[in-house]
């Protein structure tokens, strides 16, 4: 049965009823609606919305915006950016490849949510309503309309029928053409997904480097948040900005462009990371950039053994553990009972070594296990290590590792002359202690980088991946499965292990009490698996970037107090419902997740 389609709804069938928003409002009213008040909402940043300097931020300042309202800006700025897209107007068709009406949403609802965060915290810390100036009611009505006016828009346009494969070039361009995939203004005002061309490489290029530039520039505005109303509208701001882009398909479209030349992305993202001391003007953030860097190495190790072979390890945190120890034993801390003092090399090879061979002592016995019984015995080998370490005070055993104190003064790095806890002066830019830990971190993660490409692209990554996906099957293919799990085992506490000694001297110290299971401040083994799978398992960026997320947030969500695990949990919650694949997914695992939106429709044919 063929379906007649009409001139005035070219991608509606007569039979299908128009699609609506929730709110009963004509859609070309709807879309003016939103469009207009975005641009009030980002123009009513550059009023005063209080008449105190008491509410940080400095919201006082007529025609400069400050703060909050930065944030707000933003918001209101991509919402009318995309109620103009959805114009089809010629020079913002890039904005939503994918349609404008669902980025509008987000959009909107991130200049809502943070405009009327800010206005209820004025409110409430100042004491009333009263406090407010008329730029914070303009901007809490505008905000408010252009949500309302999003709501009203369609929520899902009809999506084109599909394409036979069995059709010629010529039909297939026809069809793509009677569905609104050419170049006339007409077609692209309809909210349908919009092809994107190749780029030359050149303008691909430049495009990953704004790319790295626009996550340096918002990775060093989240950690250089000054006060605690600041990060929250900024983790709003920013979550619903990600939503509305990822909805408009611009995120799918850059990860296809990063794909594309993932070499140059990997050694841009390095260039930039590299560039974040040099925008500090203390220690203050480049401390959180350094355990951000171990926390993310850490995680990238896990990713071997969880993300490529698929191996639910809860107890990776000792493998951290025993290389920082066995650094620490042998850096010339006047703790240790050995009382030698090796050069950096020869530490890092030590705590390397002794994670690798932890790893192979506890997965010989162990790895036999599959599924939950291999999780509840690593969740122990990571109690025993904390309990043997503990114990290790020459009272309950042998006096090695001084017990609940743990060993302390453990001395500065030095490498080739340079002090890593002294400043240098670089380019006419003073470079601190954790400044200089950190660009070794740096080098640290560029070489687990190297080593999980490498791997997860040679033949035993991809026996890694035929374990994970069916180890039945591939163990009747011919793969050792017991050797090659092991060799994940082992490869990820050695990883783990070298991270461990670069924070054994960043910390000066190292006790039981920092490799937990569970605790509010990561690194633990809760911590590494959340950032592992929230990030995108068997991917590179996803468990740096989720590493980055789970250990900046809970360290600016403090004033939370009790409740800090109660919003992270709820974080969970809604990540794993709305983006389960993670936030920058493998391929496989996110086509598995949305089975139903990516598989092709080939059968229409067969149906018929």
């Amino acid at each position: 049965m063929t379906t007649q389609i009409t001139k005035d709804a070219p991608n509606t069938p007569p039979s299908a009823p128009a699609p609506k928003g929730l709110i009963p409002l004509p859609e070309n009213t709807a879309r003016a609606t939103a469009t207009a008040a975005g641009a009030l909402t980002a123009a009513s940043a550059f009023l005063a919305w209080t008449w105190t300097a008491e509410f940080p931020g400095d919201l006082t300042v007529y025609g400069y915006p400050g703060g909050l309202q930065w944030l707000v800006l933003i918001g209101g700025a991509l919402t009318a950016l995309y109620g103009l897209s959805s114009y089809g107007i010629k020079g913002l068709r890039w904005l939503a490849p994918a349609g404008a009406y669902a980025a509008l949403k987000f959009a909107a609802l991130a200049a809502f949510a943070t405009a009327w965060y800010t206005v209820l915290s004025i409110s409430t810390e100042l004491g009333g309503l009263v406090n407010l100036e008329p730029g914070g009611y303009i901007v809490a009505l505008t905000s408010l309309a252009a949500l309302l006016g999003a709501l009203a828009l369609p929520f899902q346009r009809p999506e084109p029928d599909p394409i036979d494969p069995d059709d010629t070039g010529w039909e297939h361009f026809k069809h793509r053409t009677r569905h609104g995939w050419d170049t006339t203004k007409a077609a692209f005002a309809a909210d349908t997904p919009r092809p994107v061309g190749t780029l030359p490489s050149y303008a691909e290029i430049l495009i990953i480097t704004a790319i790295l530039a626009l996550g340096l520039l918002v990775f060093t505005y989240g950690i250089g948040t000054e006060y605690d109303e600041l990060f929250v509208g900024f983790l709003i701001t920013a979550g619903f900005g990600f939503a509305a882009l990822n909805k408009a398909g611009l995120v799918a479209h850059a990860s296809q462009i990063t794909a594309r030349h993932q070499n140059i992305t990997i050694c841009g993202a390095f260039a930039a990371a590299a560039c974040f001391p040099f925008t500090q003007t203390d220690d203050q953030y480049a401390t959180l950039g350094v355990y951000i860097l171990i926390f993310a190495t850490v995680a990238l190790g896990l990713n071997i053994v969880v993300g490529l072979a698929g191996l639910l390890d809860l107890g990776y945190v000792a493998f951290l553990g025993v290389g920082a120890y066995a650094a620490a034993l042998v850096s010339g801390s006047p703790n240790s009972p050995f009382g030698v003092h090796f050069p950096f090399w020869a530490a890092i090879l030590v705590g390397a070594g002794a994670s690798l061979v932890f790893g192979v002592l506890i997965g010989a016995p162990t790895l036999r296990l599959r599924g939950d019984y291999l999780a509840i015995v690593t969740l122990g080998f990571g109690e025993i290590f904390r309990i043997a370490v503990n114990n290790m005070d020459g009272t309950s055993g042998p006096d090695i590792t001084n017990g609940s104190n743990g060993i302390s003064s453990i001395p500065n790095l030095e490498l080739l002359g340079f002090d890593f806890g002294a400043q240098h002066t670089i380019a006419g830019f003073t470079i601190g202690r954790f400044a200089n830990y950190f660009f070794l971190m740096l080098v640290v993660t560029a070489v687990v980088v190297l080593v999980f490409r490498r791997s997860s692209d040679s033949r035993i990554g991809r026996a890694w991946i035929a374990i994970r996906e069916d180890e039945t099957a591939a163990l009747a293919m011919g793969i050792n499965g017991f050797r090659v799990k092991l060799i994940a085992f082992a490869l990820g506490a050695c990883l783990a292990g070298t991270a461990g000694t670069v924070q054994a001297h960043v910390t000066y110290t190292v006790t039981p009490e920092q490799y937990l299971f569970a605790g509010q401040v990561p690194p633990n083994s809760a911590f590494l698996l959340a950032a592992v799978v929230l990030g995108g398992m068997g991917t590179i960026g996803g468990p740096l970037i989720g590493a980055a997320l789970l250990f900046l947030i809970p360290n600016k969500l403090q004033f939370l107090g009790d409740y800090q695990l109660f919003a992270f949990g709820l974080a969970l919650i809604l990540l794993m419902r709305f983006r389960p694949e993670g936030l920058i997914p493998n391929r496989r695992r996110q086509l598995e997740f949305h089975e139903e939106a990516e598989a092709p429709t080939v059968l229409s044919k067969a149906g018929a």
